[in-house]
């Protein structure tokens, strides 16, 4: 199986220490339902690290690339975006990666 036109996305949100429950409520709120709604969205993971509580991990895949950016100028994301920073320690790591091949 070919996934050449899909893009992965791998996101590190760094929360401030004993801050992750309530990134993860904030995300709850503004981004769960728009994700659950989004058809773009093929797969998508919120992940506490299990070396350090304080580290989210977040992987997404899209049907594409513009659909991933289309994401990011939703009402949903920037209402996201307000409300979490001041619970983080800085900035997401983000990565992009196309995948070119996953199990069925």
């Amino acid at each position: 199986m070919t996934l050449l036109s899909e893009i992965a996305v791998f996101i590190i949100h760094r929360a401030l220490p004993g801050r992750s429950d309530d990134v993860h409520r904030v995300w709850e709120r503004h981004l769960q339902p728009a994700i659950a709604a989004n058809q773009a969205h093929e797969a998508y993971f919120y992940c506490y690290d299990v070396a350090d509580p304080d580290v989210i991990r977040v992987f997404q895949q899209y049907r594409d690339q513009g659909e991933a950016q289309a994401f990011l100028a939703t009402p949903a994301y920037a209402a996201y975006v307000a409300a979490v920073e001041p619970l983080l320690c800085g900035p997401p790591e983000v990565l992009a990666a196309s995948p070119v091949w996953a199990k069925p």
